[in-house]
């Protein structure tokens, strides 16, 4: 578990500091002290793994040497109280190796530091402590005044530079770094993350700790008082304390960002919080001893897995609420109102299609909850529009929100419902102001991206009030940064209307490779960009940088009026590739004059022509983060910046600070953004969600950019984006209470040996839906060692009931005879339990049946586990028409090859039996209109010269006549 720390300070005379002693301590270094005349020697001290002075523009050479550099500051000040230097101390994830932590200091110095003109002496330490573990910090001495050249070229210290001690830049520096670890940690394909917020803040009852470097605990162990060491593991043993009077409040931090976690998530945690062994294992026993503590079986890599109770309790709720609106009929919209509202769509040119009417009957029904997952670009907004207008009409009043502020913009843009964020909604909220009522139906866009305490919050608050709920969302792009997939097992649990056809695209095989992405598939989405020419390799990073700007040069002089983006997934590559494509700029004559102020992030230079980025909320102004304009006029007070929406808006520097160049962006903020246009370049931290959203954003064209540094090969990259990091339920897992042992009386029943079983009083009678552990990744729970205590879903108990019955059907058709009644009874009353938890999971059950019939004998023995992955497998299918359509030609080309080689070996009953199986799925497709107008285009892959004026369907029933030798060409 990485940890959060960064603090500063300043080191001054008044408390008797030198800056050339602070450099050599920090160094290990030995410096000579011109003020005082005598040298430090520290170079004794161990632990300092990297040290080096790195220089602003303009800062002479001479400056790289520490000692000269430290001297000059001391030479500069005069006061006996002087203030010498800045200090800042962060701590670097122990899970990076050495090369990697100072990487990630040296860039994050200088883009934070040496973009500001500031002279930075970085040295990382890469301490053991007494328990083993590595404590990697960095220190870093930062001058405080400006450099200041001379006529001859020289350099010498100015005056201090007085905004360098604002309090929002401290701010600014703790949040950045917390972000800059976190994209270097994904781009490393390390799941640990920080958190830059105080403990308060984050809802945490835990005191923040001072960080102990290893000196110090070495001279603790000594016997020497140290007052920050004995602050440091004060703090430590009193949040020992509070954690052993309270063992919840660990379990409440480690699922803030996930709903489960492993053994090793918990001792890291306790590690930091404990002051001594002896603590650690009282604090480790008395966490693992908590009810409060709920295992959950075993994960897919074999490590166990645990939740907590307010976790299990928080999903419940959130399914209770869910499944109350679910059972509503309050919010009907009478037909006319559709129809009206189609026809006025209709005359602007706006027609829905077949999937987009289904979900707008979907949503516009009388149910208190509707799930709408739309694929990138199919036209959930225009969808939701239409809907609006319905709403309207019908009396009610439409609500929008999300969580991010340019996605609700974005859905107020598109479909025309006011819109705003799901926090700004719950502070009206708390604050009694804009209640929901029974006439409000509340549309929740980009629905994945919110944790499952937020969304329970709010649905149950809409619950209580009687209001609608609309969740719209993909679960398969950007992941919620809280615990939790409560998007997705809420359209599991209650079924979603899926809209799948792709819009956006203007092209049919960009349109299919946007559908690859949505469903796995990023290998063969690549492989369809690369073969049109759109995946550029380059032999390093930088290259493909260059390579980038060359592009999106050429393309903005070919496609002048066209909008585009480009795209990457750490903001230092955004603020790189945004100076490039300036300097192309100004290369080319395309900008105004340059004008030089400060903005939140630093010092920027911006021309009348420049594209610009606001990246913080104003509702004065009418601007969200993330939201792109076009600058207008700028002087060193304020600009006026034109909005892509059309809107112009105009502000002062000193009230609105957080903009900045807009030709680049981070891959989440792009999720819910449409261009025309769009370059990608592609890092190590991607995955294939982030795939999934750059490369879907666009209209007209993408192209993807890599360097042969980061991804060796085509193979090497698509690796990358594949990477699957979808978040999960505490309910995707079976459950077992981890209770504290007690010695319970001996009572009358001692020595009556019972089943064991598991006590759900605590949780809560659960509905059978909620106990379900039902996913959409691979996820294996395994049951050994669960024994008789493990809590069954209720799914998992109906496919054993249906396998079962099956089984028993199966039997009597091998011996030529019909089931009975009560077989076929049973077989059907699972099918309904099935569905009633799995839309038409019953259908999907019977499918993976008959494709592979060991599932029946396997799953009627209770091992569900493979049966109910060839379910999901079958779902996705269902839902994913090409998909459907690839398996069916691949299958009908077996069933095919079978059939000839029956025919070759005279085995008539074989054959008959292969016939009758391909004629049922000739049948078949009467049943699946979408899936038979795919296969019209792959006639000649299904052995059909022509379909005259046949179906598909005809024309392979027509193919199998035993009058055409079975059509087979035997």
């Amino acid at each position: 578990m990485a940890i959060y720390h960064f603090s500063a300070k300043v080191i001054s005379r008044a408390v008797g500091s030198s800056a050339v002693a602070a450099a050599a301590y920090r160094s290990a270094d030995r410096l000579h002290d011109e003020r005082l005349g005598r040298s430090h020697d520290f170079s004794n001290k161990a632990g300092v793994v990297h040290s080096e002075v790195l220089l602003a523009d303009g800062a002479p050479e001479e400056w790289r040497d520490r000692e000269k550099l430290w001297n000059d500051v001391e030479a500069a000040e005069i006061r006996k109280d002087a203030q010498l230097a800045r200090e800042i101390e962060f701590a670097i994830p122990r899970e990076m190796t050495q090369e990697q932590g100072i990487e990630l200091a040296r860039d994050f110095v200088r883009d934070e530091f040496i973009e500001r003109r500031m002279i930075a002496d970085l040295n990382v330490h890469w301490d053991i402590g007494a328990d083993g573990l590595a404590r990697p910090h960095a220190h870093v001495m930062l001058t405080m005044r400006e450099i200041r050249i001379g006529e001859d070229g020289s350099a010498e210290f100015g005056a201090k530079v007085r905004d360098w001690n604002r309090t929002e830049l401290l701010t600014h520096w703790r949040e950045a770094w917390a972000e800059h670890v976190n994209e270097r940690l994904a781009s490393l394909d390390i799941e640990a993350r920080i958190d830059h917020r105080t403990l308060e803040a984050q809802g945490i009852d835990l005191e923040p700790q001072h960080k102990i470097g290893p000196a110090a605990s070495r001279m603790v162990a000594q016997g020497l008082e140290v007052d920050r060491a004995e602050e440091h593991l004060e703090i430590a043993r009193r949040n020992g304390e509070k954690i052993l009077a309270n063992p919840s409040v660990a379990l409440d931090i480690i699922t803030h960002g996930q709903a489960t976690f492993t053994n090793r998530d918990l001792a890291m945690f306790v590690h930091r919080h404990s002051a001594d062994t002896i603590q650690f294992d009282a604090v480790m026993g008395a966490v693992k001893a908590s009810p409060d503590l709920i295992a959950l079986g075993k994960d897919g890599r074999g490590d166990d897995r645990f939740t907590s109770r307010a976790m299990i309790e928080t999903e419940k709720r959130l399914e209770r609420a869910t499944a109350t609106l679910d059972a509503r009929r309050n919010h009907g919209v009478a037909d006319r109102h559709r129809e009206l509202a189609l026809a006025r769509a209709s005359g602007r040119g706006l027609d829905l299609s077949t999937e987009q009417r289904g979900a707008l009957e979907h949503v516009t029904s009388a149910r208190g909850v509707s799930n709408v997952i739309g694929y990138a670009g199919t036209g959930k907004s225009a969808m939701l529009g239409v809907a609006r207008e319905a709403w309207e009409a019908a009396g009610y009043q439409v609500q929008g929100a999300a969580l991010s502020g340019i996605a609700a913009e974005g859905l107020e843009h598109g479909s025309g419902i006011g819109s705003r964020t799901l926090a700004s909604l719950e502070h009206q909220w708390a604050n009694d102001r804009e209640r929901l009522t029974s006439k409000h139906i509340l549309v929740i866009d980009e629905a994945g991206m919110i944790g499952t305490r937020q969304l329970e919050r709010v649905v149950t608050e809409a619950e209580k009030q009687g209001a609608k709920v609309v969740l719209v969302g993909d679960p398969e792009q950007l992941q919620a940064i809280e615990a939790g997939a409560a998007f997705r097992a809420a359209a599991e649990r209650h079924g979603a209307v899926e809209i799948s056809a792709i819009r956006r695209q203007h092209q049919e095989w960009q349109r299919d490779a946007t559908r690859e992405l949505a469903t796995g598939r990023t290998g063969e989405a690549i492989g369809r960009y690369a073969d049109a020419g759109h995946v550029h390799a380059a032999d390093s990073r930088d290259a493909a940088r260059t390579e980038l700007v060359d592009a999106w040069d050429r393309d903005r002089q070919r496609h002048p009026d066209a909008s585009r983006i480009i795209l990457t997934h750490t903001n230092d590559e955004v603020r790189q590739l945004n100076d490039d494509v300036r300097g192309r700029l100004r290369t080319g004559g395309v900008l105004g004059d340059d004008v030089a102020i400060k903005v939140e992030r630093g010092d920027r230079s911006f021309a009348e022509g420049d594209r610009v980025m606001f990246l913080r909320n104003e509702r004065d102004l009418g601007v969200k983060n993330g939201s792109l304009g076009t600058v207008q006029n700028i002087d060193r007070m304020g600009m006026s910046v034109m909005l892509d929406d059309g809107r112009r808006v105009a502000f002062d520097l000193k009230d609105y600070a957080h903009v900045d160049h807009g030709y680049a962006a981070t891959i989440h903020k792009a999720q819910g953004m449409t261009v025309d246009r769009v370059q990608v370049l592609a890092t190590p931290g991607m995955d294939r969600h982030g795939a999934y959203v750059a490369m879907s954003r666009h209209r007209d064209g993408v192209d993807l950019h890599y360097g042969r540094d980061d991804f060796r090969d085509q193979s090497k990259l698509v690796r990358a984006l594949s990477r699957e990091r979808g978040k999960d339920m505490a309910s995707d897992y079976r459950t077992k209470e981890a209770a504290p042992k007690v010695e319970p009386k001996r009572s009358m029943f001692a020595g009556l040996k019972l089943k064991p079983t598991v006590s759900t009083a605590s949780l809560g009678k659960a509905a059978p839906a909620q106990q379900r552990p039902e996913r959409t990744r691979n996820i294996r729970v395994s049951a050994r060692g669960l024994g008789a205590a493990a809590d069954r879903s209720a799914l998992d108990k109906a496919v054993e009931r249906y396998a079962r019955a099956q089984r028993e059907i199966d039997a009597m058709h091998s011996k030529g005879l019909s089931p009975v009644i009560h077989q076929q009874k049973s077989l059907d009353a699972a099918a309904r339990d099935i569905d009633a938890l799995r839309s038409d999971g019953a259908k999907d059950f019977a499918t993976a049946l008959r494709n592979d019939p060991s599932l029946t004998a396997e799953a009627a023995s209770g091992r569900t586990q493979r049966a109910m992955e060839a379910m999901r497998t079958e779902t996705k299918l269902r839902i994913d028409a090409p998909a459907r359509a690839d398996r069916f030609v691949a299958e009908w080309q077996a069933g095919s090859k079978q059939l000839r080689e029956h025919k070759a070996n005279y085995d008539q009953v074989g054959a008959k039996r292969v016939g009758a199986h391909l004629n049922d799925m000739a049948k078949s497709l009467h049943r699946d209109p979408q899936l038979e107008s795919l296969l019209r285009n792959r006639t000649h892959e299904l052995g059909l010269k022509s379909l005259e004026k046949h179906s598909v369907s005809q024309a392979l029933q027509e193919y199998l006549r035993p009058s055409r030798s079975l059509g087979m060409g035997l």
